[in-house]
């Protein structure tokens, strides 16, 4: 088998060891389903990414510990950093990424990247079984998306307070939970965190997906398009938020942490 080269990328961060990490393999041919899963597995990371060469851009596959998934911005951000890194995108170059989600774009802006993904707005929501039980928290607000479950808290510190029971939480069909409130700082419009131990991690560091829904959340709300989100997990993460009507730009920095070769 050729070589697999694969590296750690920190995302939505501009340090080392803060944002989120994710496994990148640049794939020289085609690998069967479980054998993507076992190196997602491997990594234990919230997510690895699999890149393949296809038509004008690359196949781009997610697998999180325990299955994979249909929409990813940190492992796709950190991807476009690799392809920049190893030469592989002429400078200036709009890379395209074909996807579950369709295709996904992304471009230099400024010392980041720009991603293009589809919106993905909440609709209000009851809240399922177990769901506020499980988070400890009294909504504002409850909402559904095509993935995940959005919860307004009533601050910033009851967001950054949370404690869930992660096992109670596993039992909640959803992919992932959102929390958020509006920021205390003004360097940020909003905070968040994200949660998804039903896909095999308890609490996501920096979440480029929740954006898509967070985005235009938070645009109908403070009456703007162009936004900048804290994650407030242990490692923190930057997110910055440009809504269109049906797409949205997230946009971050990345950090290469180590690179080295898959030998089996």
């Amino acid at each position: 088998m050729p070589a697999v080269p694969i590296f750690a990328v920190d995302a939505f961060t501009d340090r080392p060891f803060r944002g989120n990490p994710a496994a990148v393999c640049l794939l020289p041919e085609p690998r069967e389903d479980p054998w993507l899963q076992s190196v997602a597995a491997e990594m234990n990371l919230s997510e690895t990414a699999f890149l393949l060469p296809e038509g004008d851009g690359y196949r781009l596959r997610w697998f999180a510990p325990a299955a994979e998934v249909a929409l990813c911005g940190h492992a796709t951000l950190a991807s476009a950093h690799v392809l920049r890194q190893e030469g592989r995108a002429a400078p200036g170059a709009v890379l395209r990424f074909h996807t579950r989600s369709g295709v996904l774009t992304a471009e230099p802006r400024g010392d980041g990247i720009a991603l293009d993904f589809p919106a993905t707005p909440a609709t209000a929501a009851q809240p399922p079984a177990g769901l506020t039980e499980a988070l400890g928290l009294a909504p504002r607000f409850v909402g559904r998306t095509r993935f995940d479950y959005l919860l307004e808290a009533e601050s910033e510190a009851t967001v950054r307070q949370l404690r869930p029971d992660f096992r109670r939480l596993r039992e909640v069909e959803t992919r992932g939970v959102i929390v958020t409130a509006r920021s205390d700082d003004p360097a940020f419009d909003f905070v968040s965190r994200f949660f998804c131990p039903a896909v095999g991690v308890d609490e996501d560091p920096a979440t480029g997906s929740s954006h898509c829904c967070l985005g235009p959340f938070w645009a109908d709300r403070l009456g703007r398009t162009a936004l900048a989100g804290y994650q407030a997990s242990a490692r923190g993460g930057v997110v910055r938020v440009e809504v269109g009507a049906e797409r949205v730009k997230l946009i971050g920095q990345a950090v290469t942490v180590w690179r080295g070769t898959l030998e089996v």
